[in-house]
């Protein structure tokens, strides 16, 4: 039997489902979307497979060729990172070094207006992309695998959407990065075999570790601090996959977790939601860099 998508509201109910059913997240998400544009299965699967191209394609793009923005605050601390990550000794180790610098060099092609996946959105679209093709290739991980991968961060990314928000605008990171980390986790987990209320464990616990995360882009731009937001996204997706996994449970359940951060976002001054009025965007040399890169690109200050 397929699953009404109305019901597909909260994390519990398609957990509870997917256990009925003995099915994945990924294959709930199929389902659902096969209901609603009555496409087949494997045409969807063909259009994700798409989205995991060009994911590739970002990341090799960003670690390969020079990136350097229009404004010229960003571009080439991926591949410096990357390069790093091949030496011994990094604290993070070389797995986690990669998909971080993966992650990075993604949104440095988008920095330079390149071609990227908004997963779930522009300014955090290197994390699920970095953590899931390095993870994959650390682990073997087959196209059919990433492809099931990316339904799953799409299940998540959906509940995220209707009971809170992906929005910088309306949520702070949290709602950016924070989502991103969270669709990441539960892919990590899916595929390694955990259970659909490890997967929920696990985007929970990425929400909970930036609860509160303000957006606040140097000149209203999406590179400081988010490119270095989106490498700790990646960090904070492995973490968490890694403790649910593990069976390090969420205290608090993975709906109540997303109507908190809902709640927080709104409680957030908007100054620290993406107007480039507050935080870091405020400070003297934020207030300096943002002149700067008006005068560059022709405006009056």
């Amino acid at each position: 039997m397929h699953m009404n998508h109305a019901t597909f509201a909260t994390g519990a109910a398609l957990a509870v489902y997917c256990t009925e059913e003995r099915i994945s997240f990924a294959e709930a998400m199929l389902r659902r979307e096969m209901e609603l544009s009555g496409s087949a299965e494997d045409e969807l699967r063909a259009e994700m497979y798409k989205n995991l191209v060009t994911m590739r394609a970002s990341i090799q793009k960003g670690l390969s060729e020079k990136m350097e923005s229009v404004s010229g605050l960003s571009g080439g601390d991926a591949t410096r990172l990357f390069r790093y990550a091949q030496r011994r000794g990094s604290f993070c180790g070389v797995n986690t070094c990669r998909a971080v610098a993966s992650s990075m060099a993604v949104v440095e092609v988008n920095a330079a207006m390149g071609l990227i996946v908004a997963a779930p959105t522009a300014g955090a679209s290197g994390i699920l992309p970095g953590v899931l093709v390095e993870c994959g290739q650390a682990n073997g991980w087959t196209d059919a695998q990433l492809v099931d991968g990316l339904f799953t961060a799409g299940a998540i990314g959906l509940l995220f959407s209707k009971n809170a928000t992906v929005s910088g605008a309306d949520g702070g990171c949290q709602a950016e990065t924070g989502v991103a980390a969270a669709m990441a986790a539960g892919a990590l987990v899916e595929i390694s075999g955990g259970s659909p209320h490890q997967v929920l464990d696990a985007a929970a616990m990425a929400i909970k570790n930036v609860l509160g995360l303000i957006c606040d882009p140097v000149a209203g731009l999406v590179e400081c601090p988010c490119i270095k937001r989106n490498a700790l996204g990646a960090c904070n997706a492995m973490l968490c996959a890694d403790m649910a996994l593990c069976g390090i449970t969420s205290l608090i359940p993975f709906d109540e977790v997303v109507d908190t951060m809902r709640i927080v976002g709104h409680d957030i001054r908007s100054e620290y939601r993406e107007t480039a009025r507050g935080g870091l965007a405020a400070t003297p040399t934020g207030k300096e860099v943002a002149k700067r890169v008006r005068r560059n690109l022709g405006r009056r200050d």
